[in-house]
């Protein structure tokens, strides 16, 4: 046993997970399968899964499982792991606190106030959509607007159809997602408005969810009025300019009872502010290192409560990552990270996870992921240590709804001992 784990507290667990959805159950798996004797998963759902349970669409698992499944059995999949794994639960508990010194504070109807101690923790929340009330705009707040997320779980898991006539804003890929969805179910989808340039959802769902039904998407378009007392009666949308803004005279009144937002979703990071753990003002999720460990030693961050992922097939490789090194920071076996080099997002990336790396303990390769500030088209993606070009790979086109990474090797670093930054940008093929 190391001297780390002589000296430390006693703890109840070697690693605890907050969250039980696809990122807490990978990285619950991966800890156990990484020598950690105890884990256990708290959440706040008396189900595991997460999100995936109401997205009863296929097209998840191609690339974890080499097969294409809907939300709940990728969900499934994921909950039978780490229970084979040995990964305990507690359904139905809220966590309340995260201490610096991973003393995990949660509540249940059940149990009631409780507190155990870890060896590691592994921050996996998810994230929430931005709701209406981040939007402002005027009228009156009637009933009959959702955001996607809502109107999601009412259809797929409740059984109920928010409403017959229905705009969307925004074109996250739950709002595709939903547009088909409601048209399944015989609604009427007048159109998906969209603030920015660009959709801000996969391809794939464009072409799958709006343009195989026949729905039209208003680029560069938002809603201007909410017309109604009671009920949503009507939408008035308008097309905006380079400044975002409405353009007077472009005002088109669309009547629908129902107005579907997907506007954006934020990391639940609550639970990590208060427990001192640094944030991105990019990406509103942790600052980490190449072992996806935050600011606050011994706690880690994965899934979209680190950042928000396209791909539930990302978020289990980045959670496998976190919880292998929780389990080895849990048993002591996690040398110190000293002289870490800062990544930095320049010339058409918006931001990195990770956003540092240490050359000296980094595995012998490690994924750097990142997402671009607009849609550009034939680049080269560079990623520069000093002077020397580690990356140079081109890509037709680059957009922000789609994730995109490149893979960095340790070699690639040997011999840069004067390494002071790795810059990550874009470059115009001429």
């Amino acid at each position: 046993m190391s001297e780390q784990n002589l000296n430390a507290p006693q703890v109840d667990y070697d690693v605890v997970v907050i969250g039980g959805g696809p990122a807490g159950l990978s990285a619950a798996a991966s800890a156990k399968e990484s020598g950690a004797a105890s884990v256990l998963v708290v959440e706040r759902d008396d189900e595991l899964g997460g999100i995936l349970n109401q997205c009863i669409h296929n097209g998840f698992g191609l690339i974890t499982y080499n097969e294409e499944l809907t939300g709940p059995e990728y969900a499934a999949r994921a909950e039978e792991l780490a229970r084979a794994a040995g990964a305990e639960f507690r359904l139905g508990a809220m966590v309340v606190d995260v201490s610096q010194d991973r003393v995990v504070t949660f509540v249940s109807e059940e149990h009631g106030l409780e507190q155990v101690r870890a060896g590691a923790v592994v921050l996996a929340m998810g994230c929430r959509e931005r709701p209406a009330g981040a939007l402002a705009t005027p009228g009156f707040r009637p009933a009959g607007v959702y955001t996607a997320g809502t109107a999601q779980r009412l259809v797929n898991i409740e059984g109920l159809m928010p409403g017959r006539e229905v705009v969307i804003l925004g074109s996250g890929d739950i709002g595709l997602i939903m547009a088909r969805r409601m048209t399944l179910e015989g609604a009427h989808v007048a159109c998906v408005a969209e603030l920015m340039p660009y959709s801000g959802g996969l391809k794939r769902n464009i072409v799958q969810c709006l343009e195989d039904f026949g729905i039209p998407l208003l680029l560069s378009h938002t809603v201007t009025r909410i017309e109604g007392e009671k009920r949503v009666e009507a939408v008035t949308l308008a097309e905006v300019g380079e400044d975002g803004r409405p353009i007077p005279g472009t005002e088109v009144t669309y009547p629908c009872d129902t107005l579907l937002l997907s506007v954006g979703l934020l990391p639940e990071n609550e639970l990590s502010r208060a427990a001192g753990v640094d944030l991105s003002p990019v990406t509103r999720g942790a600052v980490v290192d190449d072992a996806l460990q935050t600011s606050v030693p011994g706690v880690f961050a994965c899934g979209n409560v680190l950042h928000v992922h396209d791909l539930v097939d990302y978020v289990s490789q980045e959670a496998e990552l976190a919880g292998l090194n929780a389990a080895s920071f849990a048993q002591g076996l996690q040398q110190v990270r000293s002289a870490t080099i800062a990544v930095r997002a320049k010339g058409g990336v918006r931001y990195t996870v990770p956003q540092f790396i240490s050359p000296t303990y980094m595995a012998e390769s490690i994924t750097l992921r990142f997402r671009v500030a607009g849609v550009f088209e034939d680049r080269y993606i560079n990623v520069w240590a000093n002077d020397k070009l580690l990356v140079h790979k081109r890509h037709p086109i680059l957009v922000p709804g789609e994730m995109e990474s490149v893979v960095i090797k340790k070699e690639m670093l040997e011999g840069l001992d004067d390494l002071e930054e790795i810059v990550v940008c874009l470059e115009e093929v001429r």
